[in-house]
């Protein structure tokens, strides 16, 4: 969901967020982005009412099973307590209260259907959001959201750039500009961890005001298309009609060496895949449930049979021959695992004789005060 604000009765208008909204939409509906089809883009221009846009944003965290995206452009005001508003058209300085409060928007979040969350805010002071994702009232950790990730284009106490002459706001310029051409030398997948290193480097460098940006479990690793700058290692294309999934840079286990080794590379398969342990279940056509998922990756030792590890990593996406590399992992290690326990010796329980109960050890020390006497 885009919202933008650019006419205001009382404050300066912003004109770049109406072109903010069109192209970032057109942007997140590109096949190599996240294709979103029209009915899943909501765009809502110079809402007139706070009411109205949390009626839309309440209807897009209802709606959303996967992941919703809030993104906001506009000015930010703050109140007496130190608290984000986002600014609507008739919004006045000094009046918070005819803006829409930040808390009001992430409280929407929380209630939501949605596995993971983003919040993307280009205006003045929106570091101040940052704070609304710590402590005990943390987004991720009052609701189950599997990753949330939360950009924001300037500190809090800093102001947003809407650069005189040019079509976009500073912020939203480059995250336009990141889309389109990618990130040199980055990865394959344009994840927000990666995306938002890349653009406070990029805005720091044009002396502009640098994102601040904080998630939760793998919001990091959301990604948000594919980088059109991304080159295989062999520095050459990829061959046509290749599956993407092969493509992706999974963990290896070659050197995997230990038993909490294997259960911390299976969990970076699934970071890597992306997918939540509800997806990875519905992937598996039902072979294993989302607790199963859980319970397999929070395992201190291994399985004794291979079934469930091979559904597991089959539904995140490896490559048959990628699973068989796996399973010869874990083959080796259950047998060093069955050898070490053969070979630890075993320490005999104490006979009832070496064992004396406290009555009889008072009554030793008794006689041998007696016979000392």
């Amino acid at each position: 969901m885009l919202i933008g604000t650019s006419r205001y009765d009382h404050l300066e208008p912003l004109p770049a967020v109406s072109n903010n909204l069109t192209a970032l939409a057109a942007a997140l509906a590109e096949p190599s982005s996240w294709g979103l089809p029209p009915e899943h883009c909501v765009t809502l221009s110079n809402p007139t009412t706070a009411e109205m846009t949390m009626a839309a944003v309440r209807a897009a965290a209802e709606q959303a099973r996967d992941t919703v995206l809030i993104y906001f452009s506009g000015h930010g005001l703050v109140d007496p307590e130190g608290d984000l508003y986002l600014a609507m058209p008739q919004s006045k300085q000094q009046r918070v209260e005819t803006g829409l409060s930040y808390r009001w928007l992430r409280q929407a979040l929380l209630t939501g259907r949605a596995e993971r969350c983003v919040v993307v805010l280009d205006c003045c002071y929106s570091g101040l959001a940052l704070g609304s994702m710590g402590g005990p009232a943390d987004l991720a950790d009052q609701a189950s959201v599997e990753g949330t990730f939360l950009l924001a284009a300037a500190a809090e106490t800093r102001t947003a750039l809407a650069p005189p002459g040019e079509p976009f706001t500073a912020f939203t310029g480059e995250l336009l500009d990141t889309l389109q051409m990618g990130i040199p030398h980055g990865p394959e997948l344009l994840e927000f961890g990666a995306l938002y290193r890349h653009m406070r480097i990029s805005l720091a460098a044009k002396g502009r005001p640098a994102p601040q940006a904080r998630d939760r479990n793998t919001g990091a690793q959301l990604a948000l298309g594919r980088n059109p700058a991304y080159l295989p290692a062999t520095g050459s294309a990829p061959p046509a009609g290749k599956n993407h999934a092969s493509e992706r840079s999974w963990p290896s286990p070659s050197g995997i060496r230990t038993v909490k080794g294997f259960f911390k590379a299976m969990s970076d398969v699934r970071v890597t895949s992306g997918l939540t342990h509800r997806m990875v279940s519905q992937r598996s056509g039902g072979r294993i449930s989302a607790g199963t998922v859980s319970r397999l990756l929070n395992r201190e030792s291994l399985p004794k049979t291979w079934q469930t590890t091979a559904a597991y990593l089959s539904a995140c996406g490896l490559p048959d021959t990628q699973v068989a590399e796996w399973q010869a992992v874990w083959m080796r290690l259950l047998a060093e695992t069955t050898i070490e326990a053969a070979d630890r010796p075993t320490v005999p329980r104490p006979s009832q004789e070496h064992n004396p109960t406290l009555l009889e050890r008072l009554a030793g020390r008794v006689s041998r005060r007696n016979g000392r006497s």
